[in-house]
């Protein structure tokens, strides 16, 4: 890792005040950068942990998800309520007013897709969001979330627990089938079921109207509130016309240094170039919030440090808890790992008999042994591989 003597006076602005914001402040102090430090942020909040409100906060376990009080304690100057608008060479405009800058950091991470149609539909982004509509719901109320996906998934969960009459409308055939394939995917469709949620497949929405769903083909789903979960885009069009190269997100090397001297980006917005995978990856991962920033921090102050992960993520929904490791988007094939009937199994991917992802249900040592041997790049036997008798370390050739 890159020392702390490399530290170079000046100032950094951090647009972006979420968990990859904060975390690189947080870096950046921890190893002794002295210089000026801004960070500017969209919402009027501090930055809070996103995981939770799909689940332990929509549930009624928490009612903040704050990730620190002590703010002040980094000397950061906090420009919170306040846009990105447009970005030169040293200079950042926002909504407010212009920061000049010696190194910027961009990690104004994603914002959700709408759905055509004038009727309310909520989403589940922002702390804000979760608090109203947790507020809504209650016993008998008609719920109508669009999308099958993993926020979905999570949503459906804690509003089936709280009463609520859920329907969860999806296009594709199978839950999850954008994330993990709709082989893996199907195998979750008897989880709503089990929960009391209808789960409607194959079934595109043509608008959210008042009062429910118009569906295509000509149906009708009344609702109370429809939730529209059918994913998120990398918050980057303020950035059109700046000189910063964007594919899928802001185009990053593997040193999440951005196509503009002096400029990186970090988080949900960064599309980072991997060694490992020898290709342009962006993910909406906590992991890649939590741990980016250490890298960038790095580079940040002089160093060449590099960022290649094996990306993690994690669901909970509807009583079990599903952990993802890898990248399947290459893999040649696919071996369930034990039966999806039993209470845990898990799917693995293969690219050129190596394993490159791995999904887990409630096989929590399956899934690290599984991350081990994709940071090995380990040959492995597919038929071990999915004999759940057999530790998967031990699937492991050689």
């Amino acid at each position: 890792m890159s020392p702390a003597s490399s530290a170079r006076p000046g100032q950094i602005v951090v647009v972006g005040g979420g968990l990859a914001g904060l975390r690189t402040v947080e870096e950046l102090r921890a190893r002794g950068y002295a210089g000026g430090v801004t960070l500017v942020g969209a919402e009027a909040r501090p930055p809070y942990d996103r995981p939770p409100l799909s689940k332990r906060l929509m549930a009624g376990e928490l009612a903040d998800t704050t990730l620190r009080d002590d703010l002040a304690a980094l000397g950061v100057g906090l420009r919170l309520g306040e846009t990105a608008t447009g970005l030169d060479s040293g200079l950042l405009r926002t909504d407010r007013g212009e920061h000049g800058f010696d190194r910027l950091v961009l990690a104004t991470g994603a914002e959700p897709v709408a759905l055509p149609g004038p009727g309310r539909q909520r989403f589940l982004r922002t702390l804000d969001d979760a608090l109203a509509l947790r507020a809504r719901l209650r016993p008998g109320l008609r719920l109508a979330i669009v999308g099958a996906g993993w926020i979905g998934a999570e949503l459906a969960t804690a509003a089936a627990a709280r009463g609520c009459r859920v329907t969860v409308v999806e296009a594709a055939a199978a839950p999850l089938a954008a994330a993990v394939g709709a082989e893996v995917g199907a195998q979750t469709a008897g989880w709503y079921e089990a929960a009391g949620v209808e789960l409607r497949l194959g079934q595109p929405v043509e608008s959210v109207q008042p009062g429910g769903l118009a569906l295509v083909g000509g149906g009708w789903l009344a609702a109370d509130e429809v939730v529209t979960a059918v994913g998120v885009r990398p918050a980057v069009g303020w950035l059109e016309g700046s000189g910063i190269a964007l594919d899928n997100g802001i185009a990053a090397d593997e040193q999440l240094r951005a196509s503009m001297p002096g400029v990186f980006a970090v988080g949900d917005a960064a599309a980072f170039w991997s060694l490992r995978y020898r290709r342009r990856l962006r993910f909406e991962h906590w992991d890649v919030a939590l741990r980016a920033p250490v890298v960038a921090a790095a580079n940040l102050m002089g160093g060449t440090d590099t960022y290649d992960p094996v990306p993690y993520f994690w669901s909970e929904q509807f009583g079990r808890m599903m952990q993802y490791a890898g990248f399947h988007g290459d893999a040649e094939r696919m071996v369930l790992r034990g039966d999806p009937a039993a209470p845990r199994w898990g799917a693995c991917w293969l690219a050129s008999g190596r394993l490159v992802a791995l999904l887990t249900v409630d096989s929590p040592r399956d899934l690290a042994q599984g991350r081990r041997l994709i940071e090995a790049a380990a040959a492995v036997d597919a038929g071990r591989l999915s004999d759940p008798g057999i530790p998967v370390r031990d699937a492991a050739r050689g």
